[in-house]
């Protein structure tokens, strides 16, 4: 089948563009597809992070993308139509996690020809920070697709709450397989400079409100000295809060702080180190580290908000701590360490994750196709 793929993609970096680029590669085994991406995908003073490009020391998937969309100049959107329309695809793809991105990226899907089978694969449809323009955004997109993936309960219930008539298949989040194989927890300990003694807890990836982190940061002052935490990933907006509670926190000592982007070539550090990755979050619908844990089978604590717990069963891949509060997030920690969960709870994941690889997602979606 011929499939035209509009999203974010190289040279764009961050998880949506890594998602895109192992979805891209597992379509084109048995179909031809042509990748569109952004000219500019925010405007730099929405953007609160470094850069919104791969950099020199990033190892990406250079996925053969063609640059045409702006997510806000409207005559982009005309050009980005035409172009898509003269690949004549028999589906078109978006992924849809930002209700910014409804009026651009809508409008493309609007002007297809009515032939044309519209998915859009959604990781959030009701943000967890939200903007005025947000219900707009969202039935105008939703409008113009033909079906729906979703890869939680949550985002289900997000998608049905706006368009009950939505059609939709409800399918796991693949497992990331593009980072470095694992490395022994003693090197990576070693590389890190971090403790190699100690009960080592991770956080990862991009730092907002929503993710909890000050939780985190609070349960390591209930937790005794044989616990680490290593926090990981770049911050959007003002690390300042966070910083205060480090300092204050008694165990200052024991938080070893990379705030900046990982790239992909320095996750197996993190990783490895670790003996569980901890997300207290305070919302959420679902999250792209689970599935790097996955690809490390290091089992991870995280609280019962959202879809989390539809993709790490309690004590069986890892453990679901009841509410985003400081004492029940230190005391799950404890349990976790007590238990001696890590070798069990990873073999669980070993044997779970072979289902959610990436053929079996795009073939799910061709499937799903067939029947819009």
């Amino acid at each position: 089948m011929k499939i035209a793929f509009l999203s974010t993609f190289y040279p764009f970096r961050g998880g949506i563009a890594q998602f895109n680029a192992l979805m891209y590669r597992a379509f084109e085994k048995e179909h031809q597809v042509k990748a569109f991406t952004f000219k500019r995908q925010y405007p730099n003073f929405l953007f609160p992070g470094e850069t919104q490009y791969v950099t020199k020391e990033d190892v990406a998937d250079e996925i053969p993308s063609e640059e045409v969309l702006d997510s806000i100049n409207p005559i982009t959107y005309v050009t980005t139509a035409r172009k898509v329309k003269k690949f004549a695809p028999d589906i078109f793809i978006t992924k849809y996690w930002m209700t910014f991105f409804g009026p651009s990226l809508g409008y493309v899907a609007k002007k297809l020809n009515k032939n044309v089978k519209r998915i859009s694969v959604l990781d959030n449809v009701i943000p967890h920070e939200k903007r005025f323009f947000d219900g707009f955004c969202n039935r105008f997109f939703l409008k113009n697709n033909d079906g729906f993936i979703v890869m939680s309960d949550a985002v289900l219930k997000d998608l049905l709450s706006i368009k009950p008539e939505a059609k939709y298949i409800r399918v796991n989040h693949p497992v990331y397989n593009h980072f470095p194989e694992p490395i022994k927890q003693q090197l990576a300990q070693q590389n890190l400079k971090v403790d190699p003694t100690k009960k080592t807890l991770l956080f990862f990836g991009f730092i907002r409100d929503y993710k909890g982190l000050d939780l985190l940061i609070q349960a390591m002052d209930i937790l005794d000295d044989n616990y680490q935490l290593i926090i990981a990933g770049e911050v959007y907006g003002s690390f300042d809060k966070y910083q205060v509670l480090i300092d204050n926190s008694t165990a200052k000592n024991r938080i070893a702080l990379y705030n900046q982007y990982i790239g992909d070539n320095e996750v197996a550090d993190y990783f490895s180190a670790a003996d569980v990755c901890v997300l207290p979050y305070k919302s959420a619908t679902q999250s792209g580290i689970t599935s790097i844990a996955n690809h490390y089978n290091l089992p991870i604590i995280a609280t019962n908000v959202g879809g989390l717990k539809e993709t790490i069963h309690h004590q069986k891949t890892g453990w679901i701590v009841d509410s985003p509060s400081v004492e029940e997030i230190a005391a799950s920690i404890k349990d976790y360490f007590e238990g001696k969960y890590k070798s069990v709870f990873a073999a669980e994941i070993e044997k779970e994750k072979q289902e959610n690889s990436w053929e079996n997602f795009v073939e799910k979606i061709i499937a799903f196709s067939k029947e819009l």
